[in-house]
């Protein structure tokens, strides 16, 4: 059975569900207790009263006292109104009248039933009775078989057990009510704090992300789930707060070359120029125009990446050769800073190529501007026992702060926030890199000293 409606009604209504099932069991045993024990109190009584008969029966010697025997019977059993007895005498054909009625219709359920097997049964009035059928021996002037049956009004009884029944249901069912009305402000009073998780939630914005729930006053069972709550908050604050970061710095970095462009537009409208001088500004433009694009289509990549939907190839990609393409491509750009370029190790994966080179273009690229003239950029690539390979560029430059450390690889971040961006770079180049390892199942990290900085890239061998 399924119980719909909120969870401290589900919770109230299967406490009252144990708590009756449990006292219902209750109730049954101690009623069947009981019935038991009055069983063995009438059957006892049956026994009391057979054992008067048979010492009556056994006095019974002679014809005179045969004939005396209804008034000894009456006179002992006097007061007993509760008592039905029946004798008969089948070798005698003159005997006197033993009989009670409300016991004669039973003698043949008597016979049914055998010596020593009780039987229970109500008269048209209602009555409960218990009987039970016995063969003595009655020593007249000779042996002969007398056949005894007693019954006892057990109705006081009977009355008893109904009416103990009926307070026991009732009982039973106020118990269960209770038990209802006590599950319910017990699971109340716990799901307290759910109900202020669930009142926090209702009004968080993008505003109040900073409040927190305490677990001073939370149960051990809701602890976990306010941890939770609370690591959510917390992910979400430091989500917004990147969101509006990013918001604030791709307005700053699309603000420069759309300011170029009005300004450069303006100048040149200014007053008529020559065509060569039209065609410096277009060139101008032109490059402005190349930066925006190129940072467009990085925004893009990274869209793709932060919803896995960017598409891998899978081929062999040696990565030395790799690295020596690149050195030949940086080749001019580190000889004017005054810099070398070293490869130490080799090794290959699976994977896409141009990506993989990309990643590692933006990090040599990153080495060669961070790295002062007259220095050597270290390139290592070794393969590691657990099937994978560690590629790490290590230059000497700059210690890149701890607190800076954790956000380097965020969409434009700068370490330095005084300094603008120089060159063509978008600032994301770090970020797609990221993006670019991870899509390949691998990691990517920094560490940094007074000596060198170190970006270290550890890539699965995939088959």
């Amino acid at each position: 059975m399924k119980i719909k409606g909120s969870l401290t009604a589900r919770i109230a209504a299967l406490f009252a569900a144990m708590a009756g099932g449990m006292l219902i069991v209750a109730g049954i045993v101690f009623d069947r207790a009981v019935s038991i024990h009055f069983d063995e109190l009438d059957l006892h009584d049956l026994s009391a009263k057979f054992s008067i008969l048979e010492t009556l029966l056994a006095s019974v010697n002679s014809e005179e006292a045969l004939s005396d025997l209804p008034a000894q019977i009456s006179n002992v059993f006097s007061g007993y109104d509760s008592i039905a007895i029946c004798i008969e005498l089948p070798a005698l054909e003159s005997q006197p009248a033993i009989c009670d009625s409300r016991i004669d219709q039973m003698r043949d359920s008597f016979v049914a039933a055998g010596s020593n097997h009780p039987i229970k049964w109500k008269d048209l009035s209602g009555k409960a009775f218990i009987g039970q059928g016995m063969s003595m021996d009655v020593p007249v002037s000779y042996s002969v078989q007398a056949n005894v049956f007693i019954a006892l009004d057990i109705s006081h009884h009977q009355h008893f057990l109904e009416s103990m029944r009926l307070y026991l249901g009732i009982g039973i069912l106020l118990a269960t009510v209770f038990a209802a009305i006590l599950g319910w402000f017990a699971a109340k009073k716990g799901l307290e704090p759910m109900r202020r998780v669930a009142s926090a939630a209702s009004v968080l914005s993008a505003k109040s992300l900073g409040q927190r729930l305490s677990l001073e006053d939370a149960p051990s069972e809701m602890q976990e789930l306010v941890k939770a709550f609370n690591g959510m908050l917390e992910r979400l604050e430091s989500s917004f707060d990147r969101l509006n970061d990013f918001s604030a710095d791709i307005a700053h970095e699309l603000r420069s070359p759309i300011s170029n462009l009005m300004t450069a537009t303006q100048v040149a409208l200014s007053r008529s120029r020559s065509a060569d001088e039209y065609s410096e500004v277009l060139q101008s433009n032109l490059e402005e125009f190349n930066r925006l694009a190129r940072m467009i289509s990085d925004m893009l990549f990274l869209a793709k990446a932060d919803n896995n939907i960017l598409p891998i190839r899978n081929e062999s990609v040696q990565l030395e050769k790799e690295v020596i393409a690149l050195f030949e491509f940086y080749e001019a750009l580190a000889d004017e800073k005054g810099l070398s370029l070293q490869l130490y190790g080799g090794g290959s994966i699976q994977g896409d190529q141009l990506m993989l080179r990309r990643a590692l273009s933006n990090l040599l690229s990153n080495a060669i501007r961070h790295t002062d003239s007259g220095n050597t950029i270290d390139v290592l690539i070794e393969e590691l026992p657990d099937k994978g390979i560690r590629l790490s560029i290590n230059n000497p430059g700059k210690v890149i702060p701890a607190d800076q450390i954790p956000r380097i690889f965020e969409r434009f971040h700068r370490v330095d926030p005084s300094r603008s961006r120089n060159g063509d770079g978008t600032g994301l180049g770090l970020s797609i890199t990221r993006s670019i390892v991870e899509a390949h199942g691998g990691e990517i990290a920094v560490t940094s000293n007074l000596k060198s900085t170190c970006f270290t890239v550890i890539l699965p061998i995939r088959e």
